[in-house]
């Protein structure tokens, strides 16, 4: 007797895992409440420990004194799915039997029945940054409560925060990959693999309230749909959420108050937002957050173009004592994103659940850092010199960028994508929405 062990819940739509006809098959499994996948084995036997199929084994009989070449199933208490094969050696006939085997075990369970739904979630960021705390305590927090009240499932979090499982330049890998399940996300760590992604950082000085930026990244999201396929066409992966963050301003280990006493500066920026200060003469340094405060601790750079929320949560004010309220404008360029696998394999009520809250997670990400950037403001003017910047100084710094997003344009154009109608779709959205460019850029 050959047997096959199945891992999973009977009626989950699990896929066969080839065997290759020379002894036992690695299984694969996933955390995701009952594990899932076949797995073939000779001469073992295992049940199923949980999901819907609890109880259930499936075996493969095949003596070799039995001409027959017959398939069966069968219940029993617990159900025990035998099927019988003349030749237990040759690979194909087995895998056959074991499709078999799963999809008798599919009819027999019940369609509806509950299940530990165990997803990995993860971030480059800390929580203390608003997006990542929104994913832990929101999106996290929320989803579970709603799947748990309105379906029979529970959902069980891990949790990667702060670099734990994926780095912020990891994580759309680490997703497409599926280190993890769900992951959050800076686009501006991706510029080769999602250069559109990051358009209203090429059309810097937009819109300063990150409700005014979502609503514009709504609008563009909705006439390309470029912009979402990709996700899955490329990446094995589903968009779920747009991230805003809040307003971007200049925190600086020094006091300025025009263009001129920032040339020759080493300011740091991650991705495109390097160009806002590369085309203003100021030198650009790509860096990242978790290495923010010791960077500038020890003068690697002097300045960083970050939201106020930052430079409170993360202590920047502690090495930059000066921050310059310049509005270089919110920036709705982080995701939320969900491995494909991992997405087909949840019940479908879960899915629409999973898509309600997200959306709704997207709203509050907005909310909470609307709310918060006025706060944070204050609570910096109480720590350090915080300044405003006269709007000719805005006007100039913007003029003085109006080579670059009509380029980088025609260069992504060049390569087939939309970045022209990205462009100009941003730049109306964000009049439509209410906000007056201190410079218009000229997109052909």
């Amino acid at each position: 007797m050959a047997t096959i062990l199945l891992r999973g819940s009977a009626g989950c739509g699990s896929k066969p895992l080839h065997g290759s006809g020379r002894g036992p098959s690695k299984g694969r499994s996933t955390e995701h409440g009952a594990t899932r996948g076949f797995v073939w084995r000779r001469n073992a036997l295992a049940s199923i420990s949980n999901g819907p199929g609890a109880g259930l084994r499936a075996t493969v009989d095949t003596p070799a004194e039995s001409g027959s070449n017959s398939l069966s199933a069968t219940r029993t208490n617990p159900a025990t799915i035998t099927v019988s094969k003349e030749d237990v050696m040759k690979p194909l006939r087995i895998v056959a039997a074991l499709a078999a085997a799963g999809a008798a075990l599919a009819l027999l369970a019940p369609a509806s029945s509950a299940e530990t739904i165990r997803l990995r979630i993860a971030s480059g960021h800390p929580p203390a940054v608003v997006y990542a705390g929104q994913m832990r305590d929101y999106f996290q927090t929320e989803l579970k409560k709603r799947v748990e009240a309105k379906t029979k499932h529970k959902i069980e979090w891990v949790e990667g925060y702060g670099g734990s499982i994926v780095k912020v330049a990891e994580t759309l890998g680490g997703v497409r990959d599926g280190i993890v399940d769900i992951g959050g996300f800076c686009f501006c760590f991706e510029p080769a693999n999602l250069p559109m992604h990051a358009f209203q950082v090429m059309l810097p000085f937009g819109p300063n309230d990150p409700i005014d930026s979502l609503r514009v990244a709504q609008d563009v999201y909705a006439k390309v749909p470029y912009l979402t396929k990709v996700f899955e066409e490329k990446f094995n992966q589903k968009l779920l959420a747009r991230i805003t963050d809040s307003a971007y301003n200049l925190g600086t280990n020094f006091e300025w108050k025009s263009l001129t006493e920032l040339k020759g500066r080493k300011v740091a920026g991650a991705g495109l937002n390097l160009n806002w200060l590369k085309y203003a003469g100021v030198t650009p340094v790509q860096s990242s957050l978790p290495e923010a405060y010791t960077s500038m601790q020890t003068r690697v750079y002097d300045g960083w173009i970050m939201f106020p929320s930052a430079w409170v949560n993360l202590k920047l004010h502690e090495v930059g004592p000066f921050y310059t309220l310049i509005g270089f404008g919110t920036i709705t360029w982080h995701g939320l994103t969900i491995n494909m696998n991992t997405w087909k394999r949840l019940p479908k009520e879960v899915q629409a659940i999973m898509l309600e809250t997200a959306k709704d997670f997207e709203e509050q990400v907005g909310k909470v850092n609307r709310a918060r950037y006025q706060k944070d403001i204050e609570t910096l003017r109480g720590l350090i010199k915080v300044n405003a910047i006269d709007d000719k100084v805005r006007a100039d710094w913007a003029r003085a960028l109006r080579e670059w997003p009509p380029a980088y344009a025609k260069e992504l154009d060049g390569k087939g994508l939309p970045a022209s109608q990205i462009l100009k779709l941003t730049l109306d959205a964000a009049e439509k929405h209410g906000h007056k460019w201190p410079y218009r850029y000229e997109i052909k």
